[in-house]
């Protein structure tokens, strides 16, 4: 069943302010009785979710073309105003955003260079993701250093444009938009920077995240960094990824994990492999299977899961040790994951170990804080103690004695973090290190914080960097 006026009549996304007799909250589409995206016919007043099926979550035209021309007209009317208004703030920019940016850092003043990212509507779990990978140093430069690729051109070059569906996928990349971003958190040039751009390829590439409903920040960096993974893949502006990658001897050289086909700068930095052994109790075949990851998912062992902060004292803290032990340590399938030996011919009772085979350069940790129950996703709170230096990996390699010592320690560069009790609710902010400072990233508020400060935060996602140089640290 479809809205009979669908290709004639402009159908929008309700707002509340706008339609005070229905929220949107409490409208469902007509078809599927989804109540995510709702869109609404100005016509017939039919109710849909934007049908992710035919690619459309903005207005269709009417035969006349008037929201083309209403669109046309909006544009030029910011982009008059645009120019016109562009010395006038550059100048109050300038003088305001330095001023805001001052801190006091031994007695002297200093300014700070990060830039927030502005919330478009519950995007806290995209930003937050945005600064923890902006701060990784070496995969934000591998992007900054990319060729800009100009996707307008003619008489839109360097407007603001409103996006149609007529544009079509061809005039999106993800990785131009990325790599913009990316220059403008660390110029220090404005207090906080727009991701419309990037929101809006996310939008037409990733049907998952349209909308404005709050988000998990680990799916959606799971499906950032496959897609620029597969972007990179398929050549950037031209030039084949190859090539560019070439140009970074120390990424090239080490890179053996690849993901989906050829290497990207996307698995050399957080590329690892995993070995997978499985045991049959019945008649002791052993099954090796080596899988690459891009992040490890940890459980939080049951033990801990009652205990939420780390001054409680009803028995030890969880630490990031104790899972990566869980993560590793082996264990017996259950009924409903019997293995197919293929020596006994049939479904067996086994076990079950990993080990990592390759350790990425950036090892990221996603601790497991939401689980399914009969009707609910509930959110583990436990506290889980971190190390902010010398996170030693070593004992969980399949061959220890082929790594030095160095390689196999790690020092944090960010950290996620989700405020809230459910999965599609609360808030996402991001703590990260930048030239020695730790920063906190909420949205649009970037603050200057300390290691005491970090180290009590309750983790979503962690991320770890290979150390380079030799430095005295304790080890986790």
């Amino acid at each position: 069943m479809e809205c009979p006026h669908l290709s004639s009549s402009v159908c929008i996304a309700p707002d509340s302010a706008k339609f005070p007799n229905g929220s949107p909250s409490s409208w469902c589409c007509s078809v599927c009785r989804s109540n995510k995206s709702p869109w609404v016919c100005l016509t017939c007043s039919s109710v849909h979710c934007g049908s992710y099926r035919c690619d459309d979550f903005v207005v269709n035209d009417t035969k006349l073309g008037l929201v083309q021309k209403v669109r046309e007209h909006l544009q030029n009317l910011e982009n008059s105003a645009f120019t016109a208004d562009r010395h006038r703030k550059r100048k109050l920019l300038e003088n305001s955003s330095l001023n805001s940016k001052l801190l006091k850092v031994n007695g002297s003043t200093t300014a700070i260079c990060a830039t927030g990212l502005r919330n478009l509507g519950n995007t806290c779990f995209m930003n937050a993701i945005l600064q923890s990978l902006s701060n990784i140093e070496q995969f934000c430069c591998y992007f900054k250093e990319l060729p800009a690729v100009e996707l307008r051109n003619g008489k839109t070059a360097g407007r603001r444009t409103y996006h149609t569906r007529s544009q079509g996928d061809n005039n999106v990349s993800l990785v131009e938009e990325f790599r913009k971003t990316l220059c403008a958190l660390w110029q220090g040039s404005q207090t906080a920077f727009s991701p419309e751009s990037l929101f809006y390829v996310v939008w037409k590439i990733m049907p998952n995240f349209r909308g404005y409903q709050q988000q998990d920040a680990h799916e959606f960096m799971r499906y950032l960094l496959d897609h620029l993974h597969l972007e990179l893949q398929d050549g950037f502006n031209g030039i084949s990824h190859s090539a560019i990658l070439q140009e970074n001897s120390t990424l090239s050289a080490s890179n053996k994990c690849c993901i989906n086909g050829a290497s990207t700068v996307v698995t050399a930095i957080f590329g690892g492999i995993l070995q997978n052994e499985v045991n049959c109790l019945i008649c002791g075949t052993e099954s090796r299977k080596f899988d690459p990851f891009l992040d490890l998912s940890l459980d939080i062992p049951s033990q801990f899961r009652s205990k939420r902060s780390k001054n409680q004292e009803n028995g030890p803290v969880c630490s990031l040790r104790d899972c990566l032990r869980s993560f590793t340590d082996l264990e017996e399938l259950d009924e409903t994951e019997l293995y197919m030996c293929h020596k006994c011919k049939k479904k067996q009772k086994s076990t079950k170990k990993f080990w990592i085979q390759k350790l990425p350069k950036v090892l990221c940790l996603h601790l497991k804080r939401f689980h399914w129950t009969a009707y609910l996703r509930n959110k583990v709170d436990t506290y889980v103690e971190f190390p902010l230096r010398g996170l030693d990996m070593k004992c969980y390699l399949l061959e220890p004695e082929n790594s030095g010592p160095e390689n196999c320690l790690y020092d944090l560069a960010a950290v996620v973090v989700h405020h809230g009790s459910g999965v599609g609710s609360g808030h996402y902010t991001a703590y990260a290190t930048h030239e020695g400072r730790w920063f906190h990233f909420n949205d649009s508020t970037v603050t200057l914080t300390d290691e005491e400060t970090v180290v009590k935060a309750k983790a979503y996602i962690l991320f770890y960097v290979e150390r380079q140089a030799k430095a005295g640290s304790d080890k986790l």
